[in-house]
């Protein structure tokens, strides 16, 4: 009943969903200025890494890579987070603005939350809504036009 389903949250809390990815693997860890990082390697040569907040203890990167069919390193695939952004020349020739707004989802143990970074105004500028015939989430400025 309900004392199930809290014990079940109080172990996820506590990194019981992490335990389970990490499972099979032999782990390391050290902490780096805020943020402290897991890295754990498999016998198939698999890799998991983790990044939690020091303070809150807060999950903030997840991503795992497995190795190619010839044995080399695979790309990383993010579970938690978002990848670093990465301009080569040699690939592209157009590169996106570092100012335009970063819209990114945060997933805690209470909410589900989206974040918006780098907006041009003040957020007072900013009016949200939410178009329930469309089921947006509408954000304008308050501009005029």
């Amino acid at each position: 009943g309900e004392r199930e389903r809290v014990g079940e949250r109080e172990r996820a809390r506590a990194g019981g969903g992490a335990k389970m990815l990490r499972q099979g693997g032999k782990s390391t860890s050290f902490v780096s200025g805020n943020r402290k990082t897991i890295h754990t390697t498999f016998s198939d040569g698999g890799e998991l890494v983790e990044e939690y907040d020091v303070k809150t203890d807060e999950l903030l990167l997840r991503k795992q890579r497995a190795r190619t069919k010839l044995g080399g390193e695979g790309k990383w695939e993010y579970l938690v987070g978002d990848a670093p952004v990465h301009f080569n020349p040699e690939v592209s020739t157009i590169v996106e603005s570092s100012s335009n707004p970063i819209f990114t989802r945060k997933d805690t143990d209470r909410f589900f939350q989206w974040r918006i970074r780098n907006l041009p105004y003040p957020a007072e500028n900013y009016d949200i809504s939410i178009d329930h015939a469309d089921g947006k989430v509408v954000i304008r400025t308050k501009n005029k036009k």
